[in-house]
């Protein structure tokens, strides 16, 4: 069984999250151009149902699992890996088959009553298959990432995007003609399928390099499993609470801004169109650099977990700061990309330029939900996920309010739910930052954090007039790619520069170790 170090296996996740990112903005731009925003306003519909569900069957067993493997593995106890996978199991199974019946039974309830459009029915049933799916990943990869073997993860995430890009849009142009809810169901399926290649390669993967045989004494372990079922819940439910608060509140914000905009004055189908636009568009476009935090995120569960062991504070104070680092540097050269170029990228990508005022509202607050991952990781890894959950709940409270007050009224609409949104990733952001720094004595680095500010200012300011001023006339397109590989560059030089990112990290980067 191959082992990374943190920062090796974080760089792994992080390419394969590029990939992936890049694939999975591939599937939405062609699930966008077909079906078109009331389409995806559907779809999008449909999927806080979805997550809501599969948190519930998961019980934050992802994060358990990969955090008591890490210890058992760090102690050389095997026979109690195996039972952590038992117990894991046993309880996803069971929960997938419950939750996966109760979303299907519901279906025509929520979307009748909950999300204000029936229509919303078909990509609900149509996903539904996809729980047990995914909640049986998930506890192969917390096994895989305890282990601090990430290449697993990194792979079955390529694959599960590859599949899905070879069947969306066969599916969503050939059921398109019966409805565009219809086509939306269409693109859930290609999910479906997607999320199956990828447990199959996964299962692959586990039989060949699982040091113990698996169905021997399954049961007995099952029936003798009552502390280590009691550890992983210890973990587990916290990390549960959560996830489950974020759930929740994903659940329900489509369904306080359409009541919302009801109240605004707004029709059913113009607001199922703006939550499209806002959800399915601008938001997606916000989350691209989270593959990076979410890759930093993972491997800092196993890695601070083992250094928590043996009370190594300096190092988890050392590898939350380099998380963090890496977290600004990718977000802050995002929020410059996308706050200049929102215009020509909405055009260019969406054919709805009128988007772009979203991107520039909630782009330069986006900083904040980029620290979030890591600083929500490190407080899993030390025990605090109660903590955690408690500030995902006042942030979600804060954030439904503030839909309801925002986008109900008729001056902001839509653009209050953007707000709302914004609101509550930087309230939790900053209560996830409160709790280490009394739990931990945690302190950020002010000075690598103004290095990266005066870094975007710089060259977003040389991005905005090279697009303004010297490309003016040129191909849409064109302009837009020269600007921001330009302002890119630019960014990298003045991060490298600065010293942001150091010499030996460069090396544990593939193909670029061979040059430094």
């Amino acid at each position: 069984m191959s082992k990374q170090t943190f920062l090796k296996g974080a760089v792994i996740l992080i390419i394969a999250g590029l990939i992936t990112r890049f694939l999975g903005f591939i599937n939405k731009i062609v699930v966008a151009r077909i079906m078109g925003p009331e389409g995806v306003g559907l779809y999008m519909m449909a999927v806080p149902t979805l997550l809501l569900v599969i948190t519930l069957t998961q019980l934050g067993l992802p994060v358990a699992i990969s955090k008591l493997v890490a210890e058992a593995d760090a102690e050389g106890d095997r026979p109690r890996i195996k039972r952590i996978l038992v117990i894991s199991l046993t309880v996803t199974g069971i929960l997938s088959l419950i939750f996966t019946a109760c979303m299907i039974i519901f279906a025509p309830m929520i979307s009748t009553y909950l999300l204000t459009d029936e229509r919303a029915y078909y990509p609900l049933i149509a996903i539904s298959p996809v729980v047990p799916i995914v909640a049986l990943s998930s506890v192969i990869r917390g096994y895989f990432q305890g282990l601090q073997n990430m290449k697993p993860t990194a792979y079955s995430q390529v694959i599960e995007q590859v599949v899905r890009i070879a069947f969306v849009a066969t599916f969503t142009s050939m059921l398109l003609p019966f409805g565009i809810e219809f086509a939306a169901a269409g693109a859930m399926i290609s999910s479906v399928i997607g999320e199956l290649a990828s447990i199959v390669f996964m299962i692959t993967v586990f039989k060949k390099r699982k040091t113990f045989r698996f169905r021997k004494q399954f049961f007995s372990h099952v029936k003798d499993g009552k502390d280590t079922f009691g550890d992983l819940m210890a973990i587990a439910l916290p990390t549960t609470g959560s996830k489950l608060v974020g759930s929740i509140s994903f659940f329900f914000e489509p369904i306080v801004v359409a009541q919302s905009l009801a109240i605004a004055g707004v029709t059913t189908i113009l607001a199922t169109t703006q939550y499209g636009e806002l959800a399915g568009y601008a938001i997606p476009m916000l989350l691209l650099p989270t593959f990076i935090t979410y890759s930093l995120s993972v491997s800092l569960v196993p890695a601070i977990s083992e250094a928590a062991i043996v009370k190594n504070y300096a190092l988890i104070h050392y590898r939350l700061s380099q998380a963090l680092r890496f977290a600004v540097i990718s977000g802050g050269a995002a929020v410059v990309v996308l706050y200049v170029y929102a215009d020509p990228l909405m055009e260019l990508i969406y054919e709805a330029p009128t988007v772009a005022s979203y991107l520039k509202i909630m782009a330069p607050f986006s900083l904040f939900l980029y620290f979030q991952g890591p600083l929500q990781a490190t407080l899993q890894a030390l025990n605090l996920a109660k903590a955690a959950m408690m500030n995902s709940i006042i942030g979600a409270g804060v954030k439904i309010a503030a839909v309801f007050v925002l986008a109900s009224r008729p001056e902001l609409g839509i653009m209050g739910a953007a707000l709302a949104i914004v609101i509550g990733f930087i309230l939790v952001t900053l209560l996830h930052f409160a709790t280490l720094v009394k739990e931990i004595g945690f302190t950020l680095n002010i000075r690598e954090l103004a290095k990266v500010i005066l870094a975007m200012i710089i060259s977003g300011i040389i991005g905005y007039l090279l697009y303004t001023s010297i490309l003016t006339g040129s191909d849409l397109l064109l302009k837009t790619a020269i600007s921001i590989v330009v302002t890119g560059l630019s960014y990298a030089i003045l991060v490298l520069g600065m010293n942001l990112i150091y010499r030996e990290e460069l090396k544990r980067i593939p193909f670029l170790n061979r040059w430094i």
